[in-house]
Parts: structure tokens; C-alpha cells; sequence
């Protein structure tokens, strides 16, 4: 590893250099989705398959024949010399926008397929506003450019989940793997019932959010400033532009293929930090973020086609971080996923081999870093004292 994570970025030095695209072009395999969506929907038959296997099968395969990535970017690299890897995430709303609605209106004017291939099709879509759109929405919320915050805004409501921001932002970071975050995974929850406790708290974990922060502004939780609204709009006039398209066939449609999206983000946020809580030290006072309090993971495709999502500690030290600039940290400080993300979703979708595959790593764990805890009920059971100041 050529670069020290703990080390916080320093000030730039006097000359930026020039953007260099050749080494952003990895990660613009994402654009290759737009060829298989075409070919999906004009198509139809068994090119549905395409975008699922693509993502699932193809990219897995690439990582076990391409290995890991354990390469550590200088993190004091400048915004200058970044140009092709933001450009990246600024031109997906666009292509995401185009191919969201250009399907539904394909479907409902020119098409004649079959439910089976028309949900066939949705389906991937929804693949493809999941595995790029919602992570590229992620990339964009942390950065403080208004710009960038609005794109990731605009992305998370084409799949009907801009609250999502707000319980990332200020539940999801501050209070991973305590009893107030949403979505740590506890020791032996099996995803589904993960999914339906984080679809059933999460918009009102997100309210809560913000009223205590407007709150400490001393505003009331109806104020114009509460992002919900900004949410509920741009989510309302999406559902209106897919009934316009195609009535409400195509607002059914457009739910679709954002339930598959959202599933698939749960599926990674179930991923990231199953079974790893933080040390209460009593009183609702919690040990602060460390780098094992993560699920990491180095190898080489599926760390491109998420844009480095997988370097997931790093992410927790330091959420403003570049996508590009993330760091991968030592097997012996950091618990490693096995494979990339996909292969580990798909078994999260089985709860008994993964219960075997990952309950023993998680007791592992236990014994590295908390050897003085004997019993991890309150964990298990999220049944520890809220955080101190958590809304």
C-alpha cells in the first residue's frame, strides 16, 4: 500500500496538475449499462436478462480473474486533477433521467410486449438506477458544492427515496452501528427482516432527523428549509411525468423499478455493517467510528462499477473523501468481505448460508477487538441506550 489512511489530507500544493482521463477510465464502465438498456428494450426476449447478469455474474467473474486492488491513492491529490471522475458521476442524472423515462415511453407507445418482458425490462432498470444511480447519489450528497447535492437529490428521486439523504447524512454516519441507525444490520437479523424495519422506520427516522436539527436552529420542523418538502416535490413530479408517459400502467412501472433500486441499496447497507456494533460506554456515550466498524473489500471490477464504494471504512473516517482517493486498509485492522459486493448481496438473500458464512466472522470479530465484553445481548438485540443527542 503506497499511502498512509489514517492520514488526513494536507493542504494542496502551488501547482494543480492536469487532469489525467486515462486513470478515471475504469470507472466509466458504468456507461455500458445505456448499450444493454437499449438493446433490453428494443428487443425484449431474452436480452431482458442482460443487465442483471451483467451486474451480478460478468462483474464477479471479472474480480475473481482480476484480483484485488490494494493501491492506496495519494488522498492529497487536488480537485483539479479529479476532472474525469467527478464528470462522471455530474452526467448521470441526465443518462439515468433519459433512460428511466425513454423506457416508459417506449413501453406504453411503441412496444407490444409481453407483463413478463415488460417487467423483465423494469426490472433491469431498476438494476441500473440501483447498482449506478443510488451510488453515484451517495458520492454526490457528501459534498458540500449545492450543485452536487442536487444532483444526488434529483437521483434518489427517480427511485422514490430522497429521504434517504437526510437519514444517511445525519442518522446513518454519526450513529452507525448504535441502536439509532436505521440500517446497521444486527448479529443474526436475516435481510428481510432488515428490509421491512428499515422501509418502516427509515422516513420517520429521517423527520425526526430533521426536526431536532432545525430544532437547534430554532425552526420549526414545518419550515420551508426542511429538505422533506424539496423530497416530496421532486418525488411528485416524477410519479406526474411517468403518468403523463403512460398513465398509470407507467407510474406502476416507474414504482417498480424503484422498489428493485431501493432493494438493492438495503441489500448493500445490510452488507456494509452486519453484526458490527461500537462499545457503549455508558450513559448513551459511544465509542467514536472506527475502521472496524465496517466490511471492506479491495477487489478490483466491482470497486470500479461502485465506484469505490466497497472501501467502506475509509468512507466512515472521512465521508467528504473522493471516490477516487479512498483508501483500503490492512486485512489484520479492517474485517474483509470474501468477494466484491454482488456476490455478497445475493447471499444476503438466503439468510441461513449467510448466517453460516458470516455469524462465525462476526464472533471473530468480537474476540479481535472487544475481548473484555462478555455479553453481547444488548447489542444483538439493538436494546443499548439511544445515543446522546441522537433526534
Amino acid at each position: 500500500m503506497t499511502a498512509d489512511p489514517f492520514r488526513q489530507p494536507q493542504s494542496q500544493p502551488q501547482s494543480q496538475p492536469r487532469p489525467q482521463p486515462l486513470r478515471a477510465w475504469p470507472y466509466w464502465v458504468t456507461i455500458t449499462f445505456v448499450p444493454l438498456v437499449y438493446l433490453a428494450v428494443t428487443r425484449g426476449g431474452w436480452t431482458v436478462l442482460l443487465i442483471p447478469a451483467y451486474a451480478w455474474v460478468l462483474m464477479p467473474l471479472l474480480d475473481m480473474v482480476l484480483g484485488r486492488n490494494l493501491r492506496n491513492p495519494d488522498p492529497d491529490t487536488p480537485e483539479a486533477a479529479l476532472f474525469w471522475f467527478r464528470l462522471l458521476t455530474w452526467i448521470w442524472f441526465p443518462i439515468q433521467f433519459a433512460l428511466v423515462f425513454g423506457t416508459l415511453w417506449y413501453l406504453r407507445q411503441i412496444g407490444s410486449y409481453s407483463t413478463l418482458e415488460t417487467l423483465g425490462i423494469m426490472f433491469g432498470i431498476g438494476v441500473t438506477t440501483g447498482t449506478v444511480g443510488i451510488v453515484y447519489a451517495h458520492e454526490l450528497m457528501h459534498k458540500p458544492q449545492k450543485f452536487e447535492r442536487n444532483l444526488g437529490d434529483l437521483l434518489l428521486a427517480l427511485v422514490l427515496y430522497g429521504h434517504f439523504r437526510t437519514e444517511h447524512l445525519l442518522v446513518h454516519h454519526p450513529h452507525v452501528g448504535t441502536p439509532r441507525d436505521t440500517v446497521t444490520a444486527r448479529y443474526n437479523e436475516g435481510f428481510l427482516r432488515a428490509f421491512a424495519r428499515i422501509l418502516w422506520t427509515g422516513p420517520g427516522s429521517a423527520w425526526r432527523a430533521e426536526k431536532a436539527k432545525l430544532a437547534r436552529a430554532g425552526r420549526s420542523a414545518w419550515h420551508r428549509s426542511n429538505p422533506i418538502w424539496k423530497y416530496a416535490v421532486l418525488q411528485s413530479g416524477f410519479l406526474v411525468l411517468a403518468w403523463a408517459i403512460g398513465g398509470w400502467a407507467a407510474v406502476g412501472l416507474f414504482v417498480f423499478q424503484a422498489v428493485v433500486a431501493v432493494w438493492q441499496l438495503e441489500l448493500t447497507n445490510y452488507v456494509e455493517h452486519y453484526g458490527l456494533t461500537r462499545r457503549h460506554l455508558g450513559a448513551g456515550v459511544y465509542e467514536p467510528v472506527q475502521p472496524h466498524h465496517s466490511w471492506d473489500s479491495a477487489h478490483r471490477v466491482s470497486g470500479a462499477l461502485l465506484i469505490n464504494l466497497q472501501r467502506h471504512a475509509d468512507h466512515h473516517l472521512h465521508p467528504m473523501r473522493r471516490f477516487p482517493l479512498l483508501q483500503i486498509y490492512d486485512a489484520a485492522l479492517v474485517p474483509q468481505l470474501p468477494t466484491g459486493y454482488p456476490p455478497m448481496t445475493a447471499m444476503a438473500m438466503v439468510p441461513p448460508l449467510w448466517r453460516r458464512v458470516f455469524n462465525p466472522k462476526v464472533r471473530a470479530w468480537r474476540k479481535q477487538h472487544y475481548p473484555d465484553i462478555t455479553d453481547w445481548t444488548p447489542y444483538k438485540n439493538a436494546s443499548n441506550p439511544a445515543p446522546t443527542g441522537a433526534g
